[in-house]
């Protein structure tokens, strides 16, 4: 597209942020960004998945101050849009770099965001796992909301949480006040009442209180798990500060030791919270970062990835050495941009050596078992000339049930060795690796329909 000037629309933007997903080139989609957030707001519902792509990222890469940024703009930027009710300069096609923003001769991709064209061949429909569209507005899932609140609660930032919330919660939108009390809600479902305190201390400094029933779930919780000293000091608190009625018949008892069975039940009953959906996806999440690959992961892939872009193999190579000394294991990614860097530089033999780890890695994870990385692998042994190889991935890809492209590879073959041993026989070899070459090479024809 950059080559031949063809502007990118938003459902080409919402495309190239999937790609760039997939791949993990974080620091690529963030480009787009600026651009992004300038479109009116009909054309939001349109960068949905963009910004789905993005705040996926930021969690993938475990940067939980960009995550932050990335939802408070999310917020933020929708809010400053009504209020200035779309009264903009008409708006401009602009330019994204490709690459590093260093490259002298680095393509530049023309984007318009404001456009969308109606006759696009591809919907990428809607994946709403983070980011939601709700009421005309971009809205965080409860999926998102638990990623955040692992991550904060991980790193011992819960105040910086509690400023996230108070500013969400600033925006007005009943989705955004009612965040704050889901959050406390699933922390006392989660158990976790010290760290529900403290949203609740910060919420309450900084002038946006939240109402009593998030206090009596608290209040509620302290008692069940015999944390009375707690209680008690949450209850004068509250006393205090005049959230609740002092002259309360149920909340009246000056130690909550002496507080009644049946007050208990009855305290229980107003402040109860069954395990909602945000505490459900906390779970969720935690469990499934205990197989999730590392942050670290993601960033030395991205190293690998720009520097095979900019032939600075050696860098790359010590990239990937240093993932294996972290016994961090390689994922399709990793391999897929080794083999592009090897591939662009004509550097075949270094790709039959790569080949030697990838068998490696397979045998104990089937997931590195894909056609795209089977296929790539394939054709690079074609141009190399290694049949031996070629042969032995065609078998692979045969025992997996994958498609074989057998025009394709013959297209190739025709172009790199097209006279190959068509005079030569195997009694004419000078030695063993000959003769098993003019094999390889004659069974290669034979099963594309050469010979």
């Amino acid at each position: 597209m950059a080559q031949v000037g063809v502007t990118a629309d938003a459902h080409t933007i919402s495309i190239i942020s999937l790609i760039h997903k997939m791949n993990g080139l974080r620091d690529e989609l963030k480009k787009f960004k600026k651009h992004i957030d300038q479109v009116s707001v009909p054309l939001v519902s349109c960068y949905q998945q963009f910004y789905e792509s993005l705040l996926c990222l930021h969690f993938k890469f475990n940067d939980i101050n960009a995550a932050s940024d990335l939802v408070q703009d999310i917020y933020g930027f929708q809010v400053s849009h009504h209020e200035q009710g779309n009264v903009t300069q008409p708006p401009k096609p602009c330019l994204v770099a490709i690459g590093s923003d260093n490259l002298r001769t680095g393509l530049k991709l023309r984007i318009f965001p404001h456009s969308l064209s109606r006759d696009s061949v591809f919907n990428v429909g809607r994946n709403q796992v983070l980011v939601m569209y709700k009421n005309g507005k971009l809205v965080l899932s409860n999926r998102a909301l638990a990623k955040l609140i692992i991550q904060y609660k991980r790193s011992g930032r819960i105040n910086d949480l509690s400023k996230l919330l108070c500013s969400i919660q600033k925006k007005g939108s009943v989705e955004s006040s009612r965040m704050c009390s889901d959050v406390v809600a699933a922390c006392i479902c989660m158990g976790w009442l010290e760290i529900a305190h403290d949203i609740l201390d910060d919420l309450d400094s900084e002038g946006n209180p939240l109402d009593a029933s998030s206090y009596v779930s608290l209040l509620t919780a302290y008692c069940n798990n015999n944390k009375l000293r707690e209680a008690e000091a949450l209850l004068k608190q509250l006393r205090k500060s005049g959230v609740i009625n002092a002259s309360d018949p149920l909340l009246a008892p000056a130690s909550m030791c002496e507080l009644e069975t049946e007050s208990k039940n009855k305290l229980k009953e107003l402040g109860s919270l069954a395990k909602g959906e945000l505490a459900y996806h906390i779970v969720e999440e935690m469990r499934a970062e205990e197989n999730e690959a590392s942050f670290m992961m993601h960033d030395l892939n991205f190293s690998i990835y720009f520097f095979m872009k900019a032939h600075m193999v050696e860098d790359a190579v010590r990239a990937y050495r240093k993932m294996q000394a972290m016994k961090i294991h390689p994922t399709v990614s990793t391999f897929m941009n080794l083999l592009n860097g090897y591939s662009s530089l004509g550097m075949y033999r270094e790709i039959t050596i790569l080949w030697g780890d990838i068998k490696r890695n397979m045998e104990s994870r089937k997931n590195l078992n894909t056609r795209d990385l089977y296929e790539f692998l394939l054709l690079n042994f074609l141009r190399g000339g290694y049949f031996h190889r070629v042969m032995e991935v065609i078998g692979l890809m045969k025992e997996n049930g994958m498609y074989l492209d057998k025009w394709m590879y013959r297209r190739e073959f025709l172009k790199y060795h097209k006279g190959l041993y068509l005079r030569i026989k195997v009694s004419d070899a000078k030695n063993d690796v000959q003769t098993q070459r003019i094999e390889h090479v004659r069974h290669f024809r034979k099963w594309v329909g050469l010979d």
